[in-house]
């Protein structure tokens, strides 16, 4: 293994979890505005898009982050 090799392994992790918190940010804002419209659309009186919808990116995602940072032998 080369002394680089390392080093451009570090990098892709880093910027692998930073584009997974980039989504995250994008997709949560996304579904906030969509629950929002939605709630508004459907004349809801509770706001409950608002809530499920950003709940069910943060819990994908966390599933998406243990399916891929698990080790598999």
């Amino acid at each position: 293994m080369q002394p680089g090799n390392s080093s451009q392994n570090n990098r892709h992790t880093l910027l692998r979890y930073a584009a997974l918190g980039t989504q995250l940010m994008v997709s949560l804002a996304v579904t906030v505005y969509g629950g929002l419209w939605l709630d508004k659309k459907l004349s809801l009186t509770t706001p409950l898009l608002v809530w499920i919808l950003p709940l069910l990116v943060i819990f994908s995602t966390l599933y998406k982050l243990v399916k891929d940072t698990s080790s598999k032998k």
